[in-house]
């Protein structure tokens, strides 16, 4: 990045996120001792922490960057819930959470010891489809307000309307970024921008030999799907932009990898900020690049703050 490419003025941005929101919950303690009852570890627990998780995550990385931030979901009338609710309102993220009784809010318990994960235990099912419809109509209400708009589908269901979104977002000329998930990518059709990671990409493309192999099968995809553009992220080989225009490619920018939780929420916050505040998709790939050489250097789901992406190698 050259030392000129300024960061934009991301106050001015407004960014609308939604998608499946998720408590990150990490219990830390010490293991010096294996269980008489079973061949594992005995975590002795001294610290818990409760983190934001998928979309609340996103939105927390684009609080972080300056931007205004507006974040529409669906949790259970539960504690993790509530806890989200709590979260989100810390961070100062304005909020409108659908309430589903019958759902169990997602939550995903990572047990650590000596800074090492050993184990992580899920707590999730999908909300009803009546609260999915009241979700879709305050998206249809609340989108025109906002400059960008960012799909966040981890697969939890929270995203069953989301093709109508999609069209609806574009009608009205909005720039729409989704972070993808699962094999059925003509959901997403017609958006601005998607961004798999490496192995999400070859679900949907199959192996590539090469560069070239690379190349040719994610522009098959992007034209089959309408969309402006793939950003897919490579982990250590960095990430690359595929558009008709061709291809622009971003070494990692990662000293050390401790984490790679949320590096991909870490990603599509950051080209949504940049995006929302004028920057064009190339100059806001290079800060996304950036954004997630910071955060996978840290433990957890953490985020960029605009003073790491001013800082120049």
């Amino acid at each position: 990045m050259s030392p000129r490419e300024a960061v934009p003025d991301t106050g001015r941005a407004s960014v609308l996120v939604v998608g499946d929101v998720m408590l990150d919950r990490y219990w830390f303690g010490e293991v010096e001792r294996i269980s008489p009852e079973a061949p594992v570890p005995v975590v002795k627990v001294e610290r818990t922490e409760e983190r934001l998780g998928g979309a609340a995550n996103v939105a927390r990385n684009i609080a972080a960057l300056g931007a205004r931030i507006a974040l529409l979901s669906v949790v259970g009338t539960d504690e993790a819930g509530r806890a989200i609710e709590r979260l989100l309102g810390e961070e100062g993220i304005e909020s409108s959470l659908q309430r589903d009784p019958d759902l169990a809010t997602t939550v995903k318990l990572r047990v650590l010891g000596r800074q090492q994960q050993l184990l992580r235990i899920d707590f999730e099912n999908w909300p009803a489809h009546e609260v999915l419809r009241a979700k879709l109509a305050e998206f249809e209400a609340i989108m025109p307000r906002h400059d960008v708009v960012v799909l966040s589908d981890y697969g939890k269901g929270g995203l069953a309307h989301i093709a109508r979104m999609i069209q609806t977002a574009r009608a009205l000329g909005k720039t729409v970024l989704v972070d993808p998930k699962g094999d059925d990518y003509a959901r997403y059709a017609g958006a601005t921008l998607l961004t798999p990671n490496r192995a999400e990409l070859r679900e949907v493309v199959g192996r590539w030999s090469n560069e070239a192999d690379l190349a040719a099968r994610a522009q098959r995809l992007r034209e089959r799907l309408g969309v402006d553009a793939l950003l897919v992220t490579r982990a250590e080989e960095g990430m690359t932009l595929f558009r008709a225009q061709g291809v622009v490619h971003e070494p990692t920018r990662a000293r050390e990898v401790y984490d790679v939780s949320g590096a991909g929420d870490t990603v599509i916050a950051t080209l949504a900020a940049m995006m929302a505040a004028g920057a064009d998709i190339v100059s806001a790939m290079r800060f996304a690049n950036r954004a997630a050489g910071v955060v996978v250097g840290k433990l957890g789901t953490a985020v960029a703050h605009l003073s790491d992406l001013e800082t120049e190698d």
